[in-house]
């Protein structure tokens, strides 16, 4: 079985519509995660703790891409 980490990590942005953080060193790291849905679910929990900040945003990275950069990759090859 292929593993396919993800990374979810968040914090504050310098303005809702960027995706610049106010303070690099104080960024949210919620974990990392050896599946999409596993990330997906960590990513949901840290978003709705926060959904009443506006200025709060937390993401989903593929670190696997990161690993294998040959290889091209879909956004949507985990839901697949």
């Amino acid at each position: 079985m292929v593993q396919r980490l993800h990374l979810v990590f968040g914090g504050e942005l310098v303005n809702p519509s960027s995706t610049q953080f106010t303070d690099v060193e104080n960024i949210d790291i919620v974990g990392m995660y050896p599946d999409y849905a596993s990330a997906y679910s960590a990513w949901k929990g840290a978003a709705q703790r926060t959904v009443d900040d506006a200025h709060m945003r937390y993401f989903i990275a593929h670190i696997h891409r990161l690993r294998d950069e040959e290889s091209p990759a879909s956004p949507t090859e985990e839901l697949g």
